[in-house]
């Protein structure tokens, strides 16, 4: 077994050890549950020791793949921080930029940005992912990611660029069909339970009793296109909802949730040339947003 090899096998068993599974570590790495399951049996015989123990709750680390893991992530930092610092000296404005963001930005925000950048930087080809979950700037899995959050983690750099409204709307046939029935009367539609950390989720919650919740989804953007179906009430984003004509405001917009818009990246990478460009037409572009993003656009 060559060094390449023998790291590609510690690279999925870190994805088993991170998520606890073999299907959702074959999903991370983007290969099939049968191959995450050859390569950590391989290092596993390779090293001669059992490194998980499977149980009903999933794969747990045995005390040597603990002891196993904790080398391998000061390695995959020792070779994250050397790729960031080489990657930090590139100053061409060429080349791959990876993108992180939640679904309404990419689907509803961004995208004519995205075409003006690239029309000022064709040489720079725009990787963007679309995740609720935050991807590693560390791991170098994005080099800039736009969130919608109250504040960015320590290991990151970079600027809030506006506020976010919210406010709850429904959806004009819902209105006609429901002969002008108002939010404290009929149903609402809201997010699942993997938002229960989220201002959004918590002012659902205060506000609707939990028996008028009638529909619930895993994504922002899914809520908004079940609000304008006529599924019931939701609260929203006015940046989303204030430009739809099937959808109206039923409520004025909630006050500041303390969520910003912030645009951020690894402070290793801030001065590549492809992420500055970036950083910079960027911060134009969503600052004069911000009228839509803060609910003054409605």
């Amino acid at each position: 077994m060559n060094a390449q090899n023998d790291w590609d096998d510690v690279r999925y068993f870190l994805a088993v050890a991170r998520q606890g599974s073999l299907s959702s570590a074959s999903r991370l790495l983007g290969v099939n549950h049968s191959t995450v399951l050859r390569r950590v049996a391989g290092l596993e015989a390779a090293m001669g020791v059992r490194l998980f123990d499977k149980l009903p709750r999933g794969y747990v680390l045995t005390a040597a793949g603990e002891d196993l893991r904790d080398s391998a992530l000061a390695m995959e930092e020792t070779l994250a921080a050397a790729s960031r610092r080489l990657s930090g000296r590139d100053t061409q404005l060429e080349g791959s930029l990876r993108v992180t963001t939640v679904d309404i930005m990419a689907m509803h925000v961004l995208p004519r940005h995205l075409v003006a950048f690239r029309a000022l930087h064709p040489g720079i080809r725009l990787d963007v992912s679309v995740s609720e979950a935050s991807l590693s700037l560390t791991r170098r899995e994005a080099d800039v990611a736009i969130r919608l959050i109250a504040h960015p983690p320590d290991n990151l750099v970079g600027r809030a660029l506006s506020g976010l409204a919210f406010a709850p709307y429904g959806a004009v046939s819902l209105a006609e069909r429901s002969g002008g029935a108002t939010p404290d009367q009929a149903g609402w539609a809201g997010l699942d339970e993997s938002f229960d950390h989220t201002a959004m989720a918590r002012w659902l919650k205060a506000a609707v009793p939990a028996e008028r919740i009638v529909y619930r989804v895993n994504s922002v953007a899914t809520l908004v296109e079940a609000v304008r179906a006529g599924v019931g009430f939701g609260l929203l984003p006015c940046v989303l909802a204030d430009r739809m004509p099937d959808l109206r405001r039923v409520g004025p917009p909630v006050e500041d949730f303390g969520v910003r818009v912030w645009l951020l990246t690894h402070r290793d990478l801030r001065m590549m040339g492809r992420v500055r460009a970036f950083l910079d037409f960027m911060a134009a572009a969503l600052t004069g947003d911000r009228d839509l993003l803060e609910g003054r656009g409605g």
